[in-house]
């Protein structure tokens, strides 16, 4: 019985390496260690964008999108900052404007062709697009809100 028990903890084990292998492979690295001289932690912001970085890339069937491409994805905010506030993300793991490379190019010209259909779609005149830095942002993935007033 025994045995039995150390057998299924050993393959559950495995098996969760193997399942965390996959999900987080294609995001970029961070620091998880808290250590008492860690200078470069993972913090609950960056917490955050590392499992929304996971979702949007290997769980996109969860994602109430409104808008989606292969590269970008549009979904309400949960947390609207005005009465039309959409959030837009690219689907790769970038934590903010600072760390955009040439490879890229191609996730955020598909965000902002996802903000321009919106636009059209919903009769959007006057509207804003924000983006945060690092210091300002709940969660550290790039993202923009496209918000307006009705």
């Amino acid at each position: 019985m025994q045995k039995r028990f150390a057998l299924y903890l050993a393959l559950a084990l495995l098996l969760g390496v193997v399942l965390g292998a996959y999900l987080f492979k294609d995001t970029r690295s961070r620091s998880v260690l808290s250590l008492p001289s860690c200078t470069d932690c993972l913090t609950g912001p960056e917490l955050m964008g590392l499992l929304a970085s996971v979702g949007i890339q290997k769980l996109p069937a969860v994602i109430p999108a409104v808008k989606e491409t292969d590269k970008a994805v549009a979904i309400k905010s949960p947390d609207p900052l005005a009465d039309i506030d959409f959030v837009i993300l690219p689907k790769k793991d970038i934590r903010d404007l600072g760390d955009l490379t040439e490879d890229d190019r191609a996730y955020i010209n598909d965000t902002f062709l996802i903000i321009s259909a919106l636009v059209r779609e919903y009769n959007i005149h006057d509207y804003k697009i924000i983006s945060n830095g690092p210091g300002f942002q709940s969660l550290n993935y790039l993202h923009f809100h496209l918000l307006a007033e009705d």
